[in-house]
């Protein structure tokens, strides 16, 4: 049961992150326009990707642990603010050293975010928090789609390129004084698991005796350790399409540049299309352990197809499979996480999301690394490597999954962010 009163708060969460799915592929999406005003190459903007990752990846555990004790209000309005002067800065920036500064400004800038805003739907949406989160992936897929459009929009008119950064900082800005001015929710609330489907008295008793009788403890050093490292993985794949899908089309396919960009397009259609699928089927059908085995299948497929059939048509569909199959997967991930693990929520998200900014780190410079040594597809078979092991730890998690919740192989719980 969601709170109205909560909804004012939780717009501009959202609001936030469709700005979010901007920032993300900004850089990614300016490789040419950026590569001449800061005098460098697309390894340079590969480096310039990774400060931000680095910038995330040292304040986003501190920055989890003071937003359990400080509130989740003011690491999300800084937040905004930061990402607002990174956004109008690049474009300004004299020198690519002054935007590497800025690159890590904005890492600090979205571990912020992150510790503030996920903590706060949970708190805001007790009963509803899979769903709720889940719905930030959505949103940045919107930001996302609308950016390459922008982006040709202001190309065909010649109009300058930093008004694609300026816009989106303007709007960051305004939102951050609107979250300012709001009630957040308050962070003693708990979000207890209710079951789905059979809820009568004696089918949860039943269910709690088998939990009793056959639950195994968790262990972090098992399934605690794989979901931190679907944590690495996941985010790893989403961060090779978004940074490299493009250049795989112009280069690989021989797509012209606003056709490659437009691929990224139909990639968040897809992942727009699976977060409103994932909000129906978590609710009654399917939960998130199985999610973050089915959807890497389904990804895994669809990069094969991506380098064996070298057409425009193939890669579109392709993209938008691809789309639809990472999405949501990580927010997911940190789900499962927190059924397994009974911690903190801003420290619960500061596990994951430590190993997601490794991947922020190590992936953009590692790929631009072979993109310089090598061709575009050899960016392509890394991703398969990658999902081909984030299957393997799915699979170990979902079977530890029927060892410690046993019960539930015949009573399906309601989905939420929180632990038990």
């Amino acid at each position: 049961m969601m709170k109205r009163s909560s909804f004012p708060v939780a717009t501009g969460l959202y609001v936030n992150y469709l700005l979010f799915g901007m920032f993300n592929i900004m850089l990614a999406s300016h490789m040419s326009f950026l590569t001449e005003h800061l005098h460098t190459d697309q390894a340079g903007i590969s480096l310039l990707v990774s400060a931000m990752g680095f910038g995330r990846l040292f304040t986003l555990y501190i920055s989890g642990v003071l937003s359990d004790r400080y509130g989740r209000k003011p690491f999300i309005v800084v937040a905004g603010l930061l990402m607002a002067v990174f956004l109008v800065g690049i474009p300004l920036s004299p020198s690519f050293e002054m935007a590497i500064v800025l690159a890590v400004l904005a890492g600090v800038a979205n571990s912020f975010l992150d510790s503030g805003t996920y903590p706060a739907l949970i708190e805001a949406f007790p009963q509803s928090s899979g769903s709720a989160t889940v719905l930030v992936r959505g949103f940045i897929s919107i930001g996302a789609a609308f950016l390459p459009l922008m982006i040709i929009f202001f190309m065909n008119h010649d109009i300058f390129y930093g008004f694609s950064f300026f816009l989106p900082a303007l709007i960051f800005a305004l939102n951050a004084i609107y979250l300012f001015r709001m009630k957040f929710p308050d962070m003693r609330v708990q979000s207890p698991k209710e079951p789905v489907g059979d809820t009568s008295v004696s089918s949860v008793e039943q269910a709690g005796k088998l939990e009793a009788n056959d639950r195994s403890k968790p262990r972090f050093w098992q399934e605690g350790l794989c979901l931190i490292l679907l944590g690495f993985t996941g985010p790893t794949l989403l961060y090779i399409v978004q940074l490299w899908l493009p250049t795989f089309g112009q280069q690989f396919i021989g797509m012209t540049e606003s056709e490659s960009l437009r691929l990224l397009v139909y990639y968040n259609v897809g992942s727009l299309v699976s977060v409103f699928v994932l909000v129906i089927v978590l609710r009654r059908w399917v939960k998130p352990v199985h999610i973050i085995l089915i959807y890497p299948c389904i990804s895994l497929l669809a990069f094969g197809a991506l380098l064996l059939f070298k057409s425009g048509a193939a890669a579109i569909i392709c993209a938008s499979v691809i789309g639809f199959s990472i999405s949501g997967v990580l927010q997911l991930t940190l789900t499962v996480m927190s059924e397994f693990f009974s911690q903190r929520k801003g420290q619960i998200t500061g596990f994951v999301y430590t190993a997601t900014s490794l991947s922020y780190t190590i992936i953009p410079v590692f790929t631009g690394f072979l993109l310089k040594h090598s061709q575009i597809s050899s960016v392509f078979m890394l991703a398969i490597i990658v999902n081909v092991l984030g299957i393997a730890l799915a699979v170990f998690v979902n079977f530890r999954y029927s060892l410690v919740f046993p019960a539930s192989r015949k009573l399906s719980p309601k989905i939420v962010l929180e632990p038990k």
